[in-house]
């Protein structure tokens, strides 16, 4: 019996939707509310997975495994733009990009560098769709008091707690990119062990942005 023909994956690229904006990035972290997102309604935001439940609206919804895709086939009918690193079958409107490593910053709006992680991942993206600033909610990059990992609870495929000692020396490659380009990443999560980047309230950014 012959082996199905390999299908080859058709890469996409980023487009640079919102040059010199403000993003947002809703993360997984057990601190992510539901109040700090309907803060940020009428902002551009990307939502990463289970995020998009808490922001159906959402400008972009970013997901790197193709597991989760397959697990949320609702999302088909989600008006944000889809992001991933691997090809979803029957899944034509999740554009997939290049992995070109796991540090740093990727260029090239057909690739994304991974920092293992997802909300690594979206601030690349973030990047390429054109943000000059860059806010991130729910990087907790540490579980709660109770030892929860998610604000939604468990993913139902990982059985794994996600390996933040790995993780957390992956962000400061990203500092020297981004500030080459004038972007600047500011962490709004409630709680975070993320320290690389400048830690601010959400309202203080809120209120700046209206401000300007």
């Amino acid at each position: 019996m012959k082996a199905p023909p390999v299908v080859p994956v058709v890469y996409g690229t980023v487009p640079r939707l919102w040059p010199s904006s403000t993003m947002i990035i809703l993360a997984g972290g057990p601190s992510l509310t539901t109040a700090d997102v309907e803060a940020c309604r009428g902002r551009r935001v990307i939502a990463i997975k289970d995020a998009i439940r808490l922001a159906p609206w959402a400008s972009v919804l970013y997901a790197c495994d193709r597991k989760w895709w397959l697990a949320h086939p609702d999302t088909t009918h989600s008006q944000a733009l889809k992001f991933g690193l691997e090809s979803v079958p029957g899944r034509p409107d999740v554009t997939v990009l290049r992995q070109t490593g796991p540090t740093g910053l990727e260029p090239d709006p057909t690739g994304l560098r991974t920092g293992k992680n997802s909300g690594f991942q979206a601030i690349n993206l973030a990047v390429h769709l054109g943000a000059s600033r860059i806010v991130l909610l729910g990087y907790d990059l540490q579980p709660d008091a109770k030892g929860k990992h998610h604000w939604f609870g468990a993913h139902p495929y990982t059985k794994t707690p996600p390996p933040y000692r790995d993780l957390l020396p992956l962000f400061p490659t990203l500092i020297e990119p981004v500030r080459a380009l004038g972007v600047t990443i500011l962490n709004a999560s409630r709680v975070s062990a993320l320290t690389c980047f400048e830690r601010i309230a959400l309202h203080d950014v809120l209120r700046s942005e209206v401000a300007a």
